[in-house]
């Protein structure tokens, strides 16, 4: 970890606990900062806020009392979770004060240059990608971000020879002022988190941050059949990395003759890569690129794709049951994440289960994709919503239940063999649960209950 004096003798306010909360506050007390922890949940049945205090970290649980302000603090670290549109966070903001998620810190401290992937869909599955590749090329990656341990605390243990891979988020993204990955991978950008951020332009903009402080010594790897994505990277210094699934191109990824090339090198058949689903593709074409980069060969490159079969709830396959076979894509929670999936089983009759947050949107871009779906099982708040555009797309058979885990055995009592039985619910998980991994669990057990 870099000897960062900065902190020392600040006032700092850590608003949200959760993982990356409790990592900051612990590091910014390493660090020397004076820190205040505000958290909702009541300190009686809030862990993390315990352990802090016994730190002697100051926490004030139950709400976000606005007065808190009144205070001097010289920084605000937020919880990615929290929108803006809080009353704490807006009174800091309007009061000058600077307001960053703990990312920020991981790249502050580190000693290892950072990987960081962000996009709409994709970036769990192009992370992992990534790590593998450069695990097996002995390029002693760390991963970090949404994936797996809070970015902050991995940046504590890095070395110069590390290369810390980060899932990125937009809400995490809107929270940095030097943040600066060595390379940085936008993989596409959809309607996504509107809630959040209100506009898809305020969303856009916050996933444009991953390149806003790059110089032309480091790499935006960029998507070459998005306009969106192609159009925001133009505008920053970064030297442009591209990769297609559809364009022959001189310089990056792309595909030709059943193969993946990097440049003019051919890398694999894509007939011999693992992973199932053409959106999958464009993942693989990104982390080759960082890959490549970053000095992994060909043949390393190849074995991981031929051995790489995915990753917890992203198209997980589970089991096959009766002649039934399961897939958990939980991690799908939006449309074009289960557009994608559906894509993945052209040809095969699916019964989908799909439903949960309402974030305000409409479903009727998934209906040129229900053409192969013969019923649909619905739950959580968007139920209603999703009926309506399963009836428009012609699925005769639909079915309302509470929840992921009754879903499960009626899906099944639906069936045939042949059948695929997927869960992509195109919403976040809110509604119901805590998280998108506790649905794709619940669903995992529910399928293993049927044996």
């Amino acid at each position: 970890m870099k000897q960062v004096t900065m902190y020392q003798n600040k006032r700092v306010l850590v608003i949200g606990l959760a993982k990356s909360g409790f990592a900051a506050a612990s590091l910014l007390h390493e660090l020397g900062a004076n820190v205040t922890v505000n958290d909702q949940k009541p300190f009686a049945e809030n862990e993390a806020a315990q352990q802090l205090e016994k730190l002697g970290i100051r926490v004030v649980c139950g709400g976000h009392p606005l007065e808190l302000l009144d205070e001097p603090f010289d920084l605000i670290v937020k919880n990615p979770g929290i929108p803006y549109t809080n009353p704490i966070v807006e009174k800091a903001l309007k009061k000058g004060l600077p307001v960053i998620t703990e990312v920020e810190l991981a790249y502050q401290i580190s000693e290892a240059p950072l990987i960081g992937i962000t996009g709409s869909n994709g970036k769990t599955t192009t992370t992992t990608l990534i790590y593998e590749m450069l695990k097996e090329g002995n390029k002693h990656p760390l991963i970090a971000g949404n994936i797996g341990t809070v970015a902050c605390e991995v940046a504590k243990t890095a070395r110069e020879e590390n290369w810390i891979v980060t899932e990125l988020s937009s809400f995490q993204l809107m929270g940095i002022c030097e943040f600066r990955p060595r390379i940085a991978v936008l993989l596409n950008i959809f309607d996504a988190h509107l809630d959040y951020h209100g506009t898809k332009e305020a969303y856009v903009q916050a996933k444009g941050n991953i390149f806003r402080n790059q110089t032309t010594s480091d790499y935006a790897v960029v998507n070459a059949d998005d306009n969106t994505v192609m159009k925001l990277a133009e505008g920053f210094d970064a030297t442009k990395i591209l990769f297609s699934t559809t364009k022959i191109l001189e310089n990056g990824a792309y595909i030709k003759d059943g193969s993946v090339y990097w440049n003019e090198e051919a890398v694999i058949a894509t007939s011999d890569i693992a992973l199932p689903g053409k959106h999958n593709l464009e993942n693989i074409l990104a982390a080759i690129s960082v890959a490549k980069l970053v000095g992994v060969d060909n043949e390393t490159i190849a074995h991981v794709l031929m051995t790489f079969t995915g990753v917890k709830h992203r198209l997980q396959y589970i089991a096959t049951i009766n002649g039934r076979k399961f897939f958990n894509d939980s991690k799908a929670t939006n449309i074009l994440a289960t557009q994608k999936a559906l894509s993945a089983f052209e040809g095969e009759p699916v019964i989908l289960l799909a439903g949960g947050l309402d974030r305000g949107n409409e479903f009727d871009e998934l209906i040129p994709y229900l053409h192969n779906v013969k019923a649909i099982i619905l739950f959580g708040q968007t139920a209603p919503k999703l009926e309506r555009v399963a009836k428009q797309a012609g699925i005769e058979t639909i079915k309302h239940v509470d929840n992921v885990e009754k879903a499960v055995p009626v899906a099944y009592q639906l069936s045939e063999p042949g059948d695929v039985i997927l869960l992509s619910p195109a919403c976040a998980s809110w509604d119901q649960y805590k998280t998108f991994e506790q649905r794709g669990d619940i669903f995992i057990g529910a399928v293993h209950k049927l044996k």
